[in-house]
């Protein structure tokens, strides 16, 4: 291969990390959140001050990949769970097709972290200056991290180099020797839960430490990772697969996984450090809170922090705020979808349509405008802000406008438009639509009929510029151990045990009529994980294991009939290509019975042009030209 200048900074950027930036000292687990870079010194001078190696691992930690998260709320309406109700972000609803590039993780910016993270643990074994205790904490932590961004790599590109050790190129002309071929999938996998179960007793066995690792951060990646590959295994298909193996799982290595998944969330459970939250009696209340209350959180086990008065916070809650009571004209970015908000089953653990019309096709009726919502799994309203409801103790205003006896719909094109004259019998000026909206177009408006909720802060001062929230990002909770153990039950067989690990998590949700093991169908697991982890970042990773992403987003259009139909509203394949949204409107008919109360109307928002498609392909991310031609062992991913 011939060396050039553009070859020898990649090389040298991707192996030869030769120092790391740190801070001053540390006393405190989450102190490094407060600190800046100061200087630069040699890693084996770090490796003597337990506090300058905290800082280190502060920035290590800083860098752990995440896709979807709370400083980016536009990826979350990538698919079905939101629209983005932005005009820089409208292309989302308009792309009929995912790029093979999509989701890709595989370039130097990875491989220099790979390479930071070997460089330092190798310095960190040699390392004889810190007490054996400090330094092997530190050194597991980096295993985790480690294991965290091949984990990552795999669920996108399949099988990678995985390289343990820190490579340095010596500018000979030869870069044979950094030249790694693909693991298998199966290995990459089988390396993330090994390095996981290795490390998870010299971590802390203490549930109060949630932004760093411990034995429970350990055992939940292990139980998510153990059961994406279990998945893999069971669910892929010969289109799937490569002769050697980087990408598939063989099926007879499924069970396997499972119970690996099975036994480290059982590991948690039993270890009684962690449970779900349950400090508010308001049930949506209460689920809205899980994600906001950093004071003694039982089912936190690890969170990325953000602090205020710092360069780590974020601006979620002004993005996506409701803007009537907004404290900064901001806000109202990310509306969830009518796909999602019908997701949520009734209390009686039946899935049912909301009521915009009756079997005739005729609209109902509604004395309030929250009374269609009513008799629904709590997580819906402490996931969504549906219209009627409050946020910070404002009323948030959503609604479209009114519907003459006639048919005729009076609206307006901005937020909280009047309008003089064009209610009949009434000459004055009226609002003719919600403060919030929603108006078609109109950017920042509920667009869908609905605003986020989870993530978002209550706390006075969140919503604004200046200040920006601190609600921390939740990585692994008990709840998903929870779920990982049923799945992992049910794959297994063992739908009985299944149940009993999922019915805590319905009945914080209020449902409290246990499911029986009969009940227990991949359809009800694939649901249960639908609306408990919706915003969370686990919709594309679940589908994709599954092997469902390419029947849900089939690139098929859809209509308003498509909710209408409960039928299949709880099947696993539903399609679900375009976000539609759900109007509320005033009926205005003096002297009728229902002047004045609510109708809806499903509606497809005229920026959603285009229904998802998700190919084949899509399954593993492309492999990017420049690593193909710069490493002949590299063989690209199928179907692209």
């Amino acid at each position: 291969m011939k060396k050039t200048n553009q070859m020898k900074k990649y090389i040298y950027a991707f192996a030869a990390i030769a120092c790391l930036s740190f801070a001053q000292s540390c006393k405190k687990d989450s102190e490094f959140l407060d600190k800046q870079p100061t200087s630069t010194l040699p890693i084996d001078a770090v490796w003597k001050d337990p506090n300058l190696v905290l800082t280190v691992v502060g920035d290590l930690y800083d860098r752990f990949p995440d896709f979807q998260r709370i400083e980016s709320w536009w990826l979350f309406a990538d698919f079905d769970e939101g629209f983005g109700s932005a005009s820089g972000d409208y292309f989302r609803h308009q792309n009929l097709e995912y790029g093979y590039d999509s989701w890709r993780y595989w370039d130097i910016n990875v491989y220099r972290l790979v390479n930071d993270l070997n460089l330092f643990i190798k310095r960190g074994q040699e390392a004889t200056a810190l007490k054996a205790e400090d330094r092997d904490r530190f050194l597991a932590e980096a295993r985790f991290i480690r294991a965290g961004v091949y984990f990552e790599m795999v669920k996108r590109m399949g099988g990678v180099p995985l390289i343990t050790v820190p490579l340095a190129y010596d500018y000979s002309g030869d870069p044979s020797s950094l030249q790694y071929p693909r693991a298998k999938e199966s290995e990459i996998y089988d390396f993330v839960i090994a390095e996981l179960e290795a490390i998870k007793t010299v971590l802390p066995d203490n549930a109060t430490i949630q932004s760093r690792a411990t034995k429970a951060a350990a055992l939940a990646m292990e139980s998510r990772a153990a059961l994406y590959a279990g998945s893999i295994a069971k669910y892929s298909n010969a289109q799937l697969t490569l002769p050697g193996g980087e990408v598939g799982i063989p099926a007879a290595m499924a069970n396997g996984y499972f119970t690996k998944a099975l036994n480290a969330a059982k590991e948690i459970i039993d270890g009684g450090k962690y449970s779900l939250y349950k400090k508010n009696p308001n049930l949506s209340d209460n689920f809205a809170a899980l994600f906001t209350d950093k004071g003694s959180n039982p089912e936190v086990i690890f969170a990325k922090d953000f602090k205020l008065k710092t360069n780590k916070a974020h601006g979620f809650t002004i993005d996506n705020q409701p803007r009537s009571s907004a404290e900064e004209a901001q806000g109202g970015r990310l509306n969830p979808s009518l796909n999602l908000v019908q997701s949520f089953e009734k209390l009686d653990n039946n899935y049912a349509s909301l009521a915009a019309v009756d079997g005739s096709g005729n609209p109902v009726y509604y004395t309030n405008i929250t009374d269609i919502f009513a008799g629904r799994d709590a997580r819906l309203a402490g996931t969504v802000i549906l219209p009627g409801t409050q946020f910070k103790g404002k009323t948030v205003d959503i609604w479209a406008g009114y519907q003459l006896a006639n048919g005729t719909i009076v609206t307006g094109d901005n937020f909280a438009q009047s309008k003089t004259n064009v209610l009949p019998g009434n000459a004055g000026s009226v609002q003719v639509v919600g403060g919030d909206g929603p108006v078609d177009g109109l950017e920042f408006s509920a667009q869908s009929g609905f605003y986020v909720r989870k993530y978002l802060d209550p706390a006075t001062g969140s919503g604004q510029i200046g200040t920006r929230s601190d609600v921390w990002w939740i990585r692994y909770r008990y709840a998903e151990v929870l779920l990982n153990a049923a799945e992992a039950a049910f794959e297994l067989g063992d739908a009985a045990t299944a149940a009993n690990y999922i019915k805590p998590v319905r009945e914080r949700a209020g449902l409290i009529t246990a499911l029986n093991p009969s009940d227990i169908t991949f359809d009800r697991i694939v649901h249960e994980r639908k609306v408990e982890f919706a915003f969370e970042g686990h919709q594309l990773w679940d589908m994709k294991r599954w092997r469902l992403a390419d029947k849900v987003w089939n690139g098929n259009n859809m209509s308003a009939a498509d909710f209408t139909n409960a039928s299949n509203i709880g099947s696993a394949t539903r399609p679900s290509t375009q976000v539609f949204g759900l109007w509320p409107y005033k009926y205005y008919n003096p002297g009728n019975a229902n002047h004045l109360k609510y109708i809806f109307k499903v509606i497809k928002p005229s920026r959603v042009t285009a229904a998802h498609r998700f190919r084949i392909g899509n399954y593993y991310s492309s492999i990017g030209q420049d690593v193909l031609n710069g490493n002949p062992k590299i063989i690209r991913n199928p179907n692209q």
